[in-house]
């Protein structure tokens, strides 16, 4: 296992120095997903919530989180996010309706954009709840993870690699 780069000589947290990082194009790709019912799906899907279009405000809300990470996860950098795509896939389960939120994040920069694309498939999935624990506070929200990322030093990571 390599040295954990996080901590300082006395072992307290620091901020990793990427000023000798090599700029490289980076894109990350995180997946979540929220399971609801049928109510609140045939509200989202045929736009009659009470609050209004629950995915378009979803999605500005993944995007502001993409752009605001470094806010909330202490040791991240302030990077320049070059594009953000939020793509949205529901699979029947059962009684129940499971919405894929997959998030895609790019830059060109010394750091990686993994943990933009997780924060923003998080809050995507916690909006889609804030907009409709009205009708049920049951629903779930499932795993997130990165399925895949690419450029910088240590190389490219596809999860179907490993699962």
């Amino acid at each position: 296992m390599s040295e954990f780069t996080h901590f300082n000589h006395q072992g307290r947290a620091k901020m990793v120095d990427i000023t000798t990082k090599e700029e490289s194009s980076r894109c990350a790709i995180a997946q979540s997903s929220i399971t609801v019912n049928q109510a609140i799906y045939e509200g989202i899907t045929s736009n009659q919530m009470k609050k209004g279009d629950v995915l378009a405000v979803a999605q500005v809300a993944g995007i502001m989180a993409a752009k605001q990470t470094s806010n909330m996860i202490p040791m991240c950098h302030p990077i320049p996010i070059s594009g953000v795509d939020i793509q949205f896939e529901w699979i029947e389960k059962n009684s129940s309706f499971q919405l894929q939120i997959q998030v895609t994040v790019k830059t060109k920069g010394s750091t990686g954009v993994e943990m933009e694309a997780l924060t923003a498939a998080s809050v995507c999935a916690l909006t889609i709840y804030d907009m409709c624990k009205a009708l049920d506070k049951g629903m779930v929200i499932g795993q997130t993870y990165l399925t895949h990322k690419s450029g910088g030093k240590t190389g490219d990571f596809d999860r179907s690699s490993i699962d």
